[in-house]
């Protein structure tokens, strides 16, 4: 295992204040936030956390994203079924298995790809989320880069089978995505015949910083936004390198 499955840490974390600018519609059978220029040839699909697709702190990041020239989707991979206060995250994880949620997140990415015709295809995978970026940084996946933030229930098997370029951003405390977890992924990343990867571990903080973190921590705030902002220029750099 890369990285662990999810656990009490990740229910917990800040609300970020804001008005998303963005609209939900229905988009390939799922209900989805929708930001940035329409006619934009670049898509950044968002594959949430357990707080699902409208969680304010990530809406927040989708328009954020946007106003570098993507078009930015948030698909509901939760079914309305984001994790609520009170909820048993036990009982709630068996409702979200890989075999249910991997069809809902594959087919969106599938017709994204061969509907929308993006020139470039990126996917930030948050925590929850993580697992199925990864997954489809394949050969025969569909996207051209992935970023993932303190990422859980990857496989370390699914590491081995990535194909595209990937940038991740780790937490210093994190039961999760352990130190260990950390040192294999990147060992196992190193062994990778041509593939692209990046790594950056934030001191000062916790699993969860890049969506929920106190951003009234300086140290956190600077965190997240650069975790962010990694993960743009990282895209912006395949798509250079990619067209050359």
């Amino acid at each position: 295992m890369a990285s662990n499955p999810p656990g009490q840490c990740c229910t917990e974390g800040t609300f970020h204040e804001g008005k998303p600018v963005g609209a939900f519609k229905e988009i390939f059978g799922l209900d989805t936030y929708t930001v940035g220029e329409e006619s934009s040839d670049k898509i950044i699909v968002i594959v949430t956390d357990i707080f699902g697709n409208h969680f304010n702190n990530t809406l927040l990041i989708a328009d954020t994203i946007a106003k570098s020239g993507y078009k930015v989707l948030i698909p509901d991979i939760l079914k309305g079924d984001p994790v609520k206060e009170g909820d048993d995250l036990q009982a709630w994880l068996k409702k979200h298995t890989l075999e249910i949620t991997e069809p809902i997140v594959d087919g969106f990415l599938s017709k994204v790809k061969s509907e929308l015709k993006p020139k470039f295809l990126g996917s930030i995978g948050y925590c929850f989320g993580a697992k199925y970026v990864v997954r489809n940084l394949t050969g025969s996946g569909p996207l051209d880069a992935g970023a993932v933030a303190h990422p859980s229930f990857v496989a370390i098997e699914e590491v081995k089978a990535i194909k595209k370029p990937l940038i991740i951003s780790a937490a210093e405390t994190d039961q999760i995505f352990t130190p260990e977890l950390r040192r294999e992924t990147v060992d196992a990343l190193s062994k990778l015949d041509g593939v692209r990867y990046e790594i950056t571990l934030f001191s000062g903080t916790t699993h969860g910083f890049a969506v929920r973190g106190d951003t009234s921590d300086p140290i956190v705030k600077y965190a997240k936004e650069k975790a962010l902002n990694d993960a743009l220029y990282f895209f912006w750099s395949v798509g250079k390198i990619g067209s050359k």
